[in-house]
């Protein structure tokens, strides 16, 4: 096997993988389109997911490094009579100083000013940060007689860092109101702006300030500008494709319906998918499945998030939301579904007349999230080391194991945490007098115990007669189990018998005739907060 190239993990720098021998996947026929047709963008994506690696790859092509191009779609536009260098003012807002007050703040912006003013050997003439930035612009398209190519990363993270610290994002969001502004006055000295972020604030916000941005963040035409296609993933990584079936054992395309489950499925238009990159990099460096893009960030806000909004982790699942659904209103005062999917956590499954389907995207991603459920919301401490054994306990078909799992699990969470739940749905159903604890918090923590571990889990699926509560398959085995609350321990035995025998009834389980079907009903006991009997079937 030829020497494969070198996998770029945390690399962001395009001249650095050019010239360092690194795998790079070609997106440079999206920059030269997007310099062709206009002159001033905004575009949105997840962290991690190659918006750095994009600007400075927008800096090489601007700045004339012909050579980092060679065999490249830009060759040609490097190559044009018409080409011409530009000044590159390149500003990464990640690395602003926030946590010292306005003044450190203003002080931070003024460094970052200062840096690109020393490299082109001019001087700003203020102190004050949008009056600097308008002058570094101006001062540098006049010094070089050529407009200036304005390069801004990360331009909302000074307040996404803050999110939930109204007062700070308040004075943080006013600051960068007057410095953004300074794009729109400074158009004749500017060829080209492109910005990035994660998200996107109201009109009424910063971007009020960028109401001349082209935001292309839910075109279709760059819908697959970053994260890597299927069509990518297999003419770029063919080798490690090869080399990591080998290693695993595994046929090339098992491993690749797998890697297609765990990391596919980004899509930012309801047509196209994408594998993430950070995840796909890493899996081909370790040959192994793990959540690495949801554990190379801080997933503190997140936690936070659900807990401020006592989210539950099978409500985001087919989502329906109209489609300026992250339009509405700031990051800190967005709904639950704009915050989690400007976050990375959901993605457009499908469009349909003005509408999107929202879900998560893969294995990866739903996996963390539930667990970040089970822990963040239910104080399920340690479930974590079980979560990472319980898939091969359903694949070696032990549903035995899988109950004791679920009780653990229930005995796990602190009492103070069902007492919170019980006074919540007792104030939600007090009219109706429906017992406090309801039934779908106990769906919802077997839901998310199973989904914590990578299980292909699936709620209220149709049968020919009615619904099953819960189907979930590993290793060939198909469980299809039905969940009953009763108060003590009689009436949970009575339940399990029931909710047995309403699977073999309603036929839930008939479509799995033939495949190793395991029928299990769950009674749990209310009272006792465990599970009071569990009553199974094996069905060759």
């Amino acid at each position: 096997m030829d020497k494969l190239p070198k996998l770029p993990i945390g690399i962001q720098t395009f001249e650095i993988i050019r010239t360092e021998g690194y795998l790079y996947v070609d997106k440079t026929k999206y920059l030269v389109d997007l310099i062709d047709n206009g002159r001033v963008y905004f575009l949105s994506r997840p962290r991690r997911f190659g918006k750095s690696l994009t600007v400075s790859t927008f800096d090489a092509l601007f700045s004339g490094k012909k050579e980092l191009f060679k065999g490249l779609y830009a060759e040609e536009f490097l190559n044009r009579p018409n080409y011409k260098i530009s000044p590159v003012v390149q500003l990464d807002m990640s690395n602003l100083t926030t946590n010292t007050g306005v003044e450190g703040f203003h002080a931070s912006i003024l460094e970052r000013l200062q840096e690109n003013a020393r490299h082109f050997g001019i001087s700003l003439g203020s102190s004050a940060p949008g009056d600097a930035f308008y002058s570094l612009l101006k001062n540098v398209a006049e010094k070089h007689e050529s407009p200036v190519v304005l390069l801004i990363d990360e331009y909302d993270s000074p307040i996404l860092r803050h999110v939930f610290d109204l007062p700070k994002v308040g004075e943080i969001r006013e600051t960068l109101k007057d410095f953004y502004m300074r794009v729109k006055s400074a158009d004749k000295y500017l060829r080209f702006v492109f910005m990035t972020g994660i998200s996107k604030f109201s009109k009424m916000g910063v971007f009020s300030a960028l109401n001349n941005l082209k935001d292309i963040s839910a075109k279709d035409d760059y819908a697959t500008m970053l994260g890597y296609t299927e069509k990518e993933l297999l003419s770029n990584f063919d080798g490690y494709l090869d080399k990591t079936a080998a290693k695993r054992k595994e046929t090339k395309e098992e491993l690749i319906a797998k890697i297609r489950d765990y990391y596919d499925g980004f899509s930012f238009d309801g047509e196209e998918r994408l594998y993430n990159p950070f995840s796909t990099l890493n899996f081909f460096d370790d040959a192994a499945f793990k959540n690495y893009w949801f554990e190379s960030g801080t997933p503190s806000v997140l936690v936070d998030y659900i807990r401020r909004h006592d989210l539950e982790v099978e409500a985001f699942r087919g989502r329906e939301v109209s489609e300026n659904f992250t339009a509405t209103a700031e990051i800190e005062r967005a709904s639950p579904e704009s915050f989690l999917f400007q976050s990375g956590y959901l993605t457009i499954k499908a469009r349909n007349d003005g509408n999107l389907t929202l879900d998560y995207p893969n294995k990866e991603v739903l996996s963390s999230v539930a667990r970040l459920f089970l822990n963040g919301k239910f104080n399920a401490e340690g479930f974590d080391a079980e979560a990472n054994r319980l898939s091969k306990v359903l694949a070696n078909g032990d549903a035995e194991e899988l109950v004791q799992m679920y009780d653990r699990l229930l005995t796990s969470i602190p009492y103070d945490i069902y007492e919170r739940e019980e006074k919540k749905y007792a104030a939600e159903n007090r009219k109706r007098k429906i017992y406090p604890l309801a039934e779908s918090f106990f769906h919802a923590l077997l839901f998310s115990m199973l989904w914590s571990s990578c299980l292909q889990t699936t709620a209220e699926n149709h049968s020919y007669k009615g619904r099953s509560d819960i189907e979930t398959e590993k290793n060939g085995h198909h469980y299809v189990i039905e969940l009953k609350i009763a108060d003590g321990k009689e009436a949970s035995e009575k339940a399990a018998e029931e909710a047995l025998r309403q699977i073999r009834e309603k036929g839930y389980a008939d479509k799995y005739a033939g495949q190793n079907a395991i029928l299990l009903g769950l009674g749990v006991d209310r009272e006792a907060r465990r599970v009071g009997k569990a009553k199974m079937e094996r069905v060759p």
